[in-house]
């Protein structure tokens, strides 16, 4: 490899880089805005609260502010559904803010769900009957949720009018009239009227002429979310994975130490199908970091480690997948071992490419991709952070070298994405001969440089087995292109459309879309 952000490929014709432009942006602060807590920015009760009570319908969305979510806390997860018509955010609040596309390349607030606690991964499942279906995890808990719109019922059609109903009673609450001022059958309006719910009859002098039933209507479309099931109780330590497995039945749950196997109907009940545990916790050496399903194979799936490595493991052969199948790594190079090599090494990310050939793996700093047909090492090498070699020492003294960033490719595989510090995101050209590596900001000009918004570290026991001491250090320095960068913003969670060239991206509470 060469110095600098060097693309590893082989020698064909290339693509021509994309032209990536500004799409929209919900949740965007202003410069030098902090994330409010959200206690201290709404007084309103959730549209969802799933901690034991039922879904109450009078509530309003907390996110509905003129049909545009208000992120209200840093973004934690993002995942576009597999026709890319939907997405789906978490945020570290506890939140889960559904989007839809309304025109060819624009989203729209859909739905905002309570769940509590920070939002890890987020999942979409097979769509049945219109409705739309998704897995969504905190640090211990995982939750299946149902999305589908319902008809709103309503009386109309009465002639008499709520406002003059006699008697202790009164109109349903879900009644209402189809005019100001309801009427009779020859055009008069009553005087009197009954009163459904307390069985008075009042009739104007000389009666009513004739009287005329009301109907029941559809009246309006509501989006409804249930939540359908809890999987929970399973995990000793984190989940900092889950994923869909193509049979639409089972899913996956992964922690630092196990990988369990779920039944979408089954909520009590896993299997343990990884565990990586020691007898004593004192010889623990790597933990798991991600693990995914295989798109198309539904007995494959493949789980990284803190060691810088990828197993593939076949559920085939046996209930404790305690060996695997393939093992993917890249050998150190004579001489260049550190004190930081193997911090640095720990795979963030992992994702198969659509058809399922491709791994695309995340360290601190590189991007990697794996033909799964081929162990040897990675087919491409992507440098994000090289320039960052030099400061690895005060990386390590601020724990920003434990910062996990995601990974994405795009849908024809020809492309991955990656973020950065700063707010930025790097994309890279992976066919074969391609040098393309564009670096755009997570704003409304992607060349502009906003003010810094602080973001809180993450936690996880893979941290801790290579944390020593934690002291001051500065946030700032210089990238290769001596462009000033900042520590404190960065740019962890990215998605990239299924079938076409938009980015969706994550910059503290502001979601930031593109397209080429």
């Amino acid at each position: 490899m060469n110095g600098g952000d060097d693309v590893v490929v082989a020698s064909e014709e290339p693509l021509k880089p994309l032209e990536w432009k500004f799409s929209q942006v919900f949740g965007e602060r202003a410069a030098g805005e902090e994330v409010q807590e959200v206690l201290d920015t709404f007084d309103a009760t959730p549209l969802l609260d799933y901690g034991g009570g039922d879904l109450d319908l009078a509530k309003e969305p907390l996110f509905l502010c003129s049909q545009k979510p208000c992120f209200l806390d840093i973004i934690s997860a993002i995942e576009f559904d597999k026709s890319g018509d939907h997405l789906a955010t978490g945020d570290r609040g506890g939140r889960v803010v559904l989007f839809e596309r309304t025109d060819s390349k624009d989203f729209d607030y859909l739905k905002s769900l309570e769940i509590e606690e920070k939002i890890n991964k987020i999942k979409w499942c097979q769509t049945a009957n219109g409705a739309v279906f998704l897995l969504s995890t905190n640090d211990k808990t995982i939750k299946f949720w149902k999305v589908q719109e319902k008809k709103v019922k309503k009386i109309s059609d009465m002639n008499i009018d709520p406002s003059k109903a006699m008697g202790n009673g009164s109109i349903a609450s879900s009644s209402s009239s189809n005019s100001s001022k309801p009427h009779l059958a020859n055009g008069g309006s009553s005087e009197k009227s009954y009163n459904y719910l307390s069985n008075d009859f009042s009739f104007p002098p000389g009666g009513l002429p004739s009287l005329r039933l009301p109907s029941v209507v559809s009246h309006e479309t509501s989006l409804l979310a249930r939540c359908r099931r809890v999987y929970a109780h399973a995990h000793d330590y984190h989940i900092n994975s889950i994923s869909n497995n193509s049979d639409g039945e089972t899913f996956i749950s992964a922690d630092d130490l196990r990988i369990n196997l779920w039944n979408l109907e089954i909520s009590n009940q896993s299997f343990n199908i990884v565990d990586v545990k020691p007898t004593n916790m004192e010889d623990l050496t790597e933990v798991i970091t991600s693990a995914e399903f295989h798109p198309t194979h539904c007995n494959t799936l493949a789980y990284s480690s803190s060691k810088g490595s990828i197993r593939l493991i076949d559920l085939r052969q046996s209930a404790l997948c305690d060996s695997h199948a393939k093992l993917f790594e890249e050998q150190e190079a004579p001489g260049s071992r550190s004190f930081f090599t193997e911090i640095i090494a720990s795979i963030s990310d992992i994702k198969f490419a659509k058809e399922g050939r491709y791994i695309l793996s995340r360290d601190y700093m590189t991007l990697k991709l794996w033909d799964i047909n081929m162990d040897s090492g990675p087919v491409s090498t992507f440098r994000v952070h090289e320039y960052l070699r030099p400061k690895l020492c005060d990386l390590y003294e601020n724990d920003s070298i434990f910062d996990k960033f995601e990974c994405c490719l795009s849908g024809d595989g020809s492309r991955v994405s990656t973020g950065s510090y700063s707010n930025l995101f790097r994309v890279f050209g992976c066919a074969p001969g391609s040098t393309e590596a564009t670096t755009l900001e997570a704003s409304k000009n992607p060349m502009r440089r906003q003010v810094p918004t602080p973001s809180r570290p993450s936690r996880s026991l893979g941290n801790s087995l290579t944390r020593v001491v934690r002291r001051g250090a500065e946030n700032t320095g210089l990238d290769a292109n001596g462009n000033s960068f900042d520590f404190t913003t960065k740019l962890l969670h990215l998605a990239w459309h299924p079938s076409e060239n938009s980015i969706a991206c994550a910059a503290a509470n502001s979601l930031y879309m593109y397209y080429a």
